[in-house]
């Protein structure tokens, strides 16, 4: 049981990833390529804050 139990939890992982992806996609193109751009944004702005961002 102990080594069923970490196979399920990265296959749940897997497979949910999966079908979030299959989401994006039949939700259309433009809205990936927008989350997806949202999300890179995000992660830019909370380096820059965690960084120092503007002294002024």
């Amino acid at each position: 049981m102990k080594r069923v139990l970490p196979f399920m939890l990265a296959l749940a992982v897997a497979l949910s990833s999966c079908q979030a992806i299959g989401t994006i996609f039949k939700a259309g193109m433009w809205w990936g390529i927008i989350l997806v751009v949202i999300v890179i944004v995000l992660v830019i702005w909370l380096l820059g804050k965690m960084s120092g961002g503007s002294k002024s």
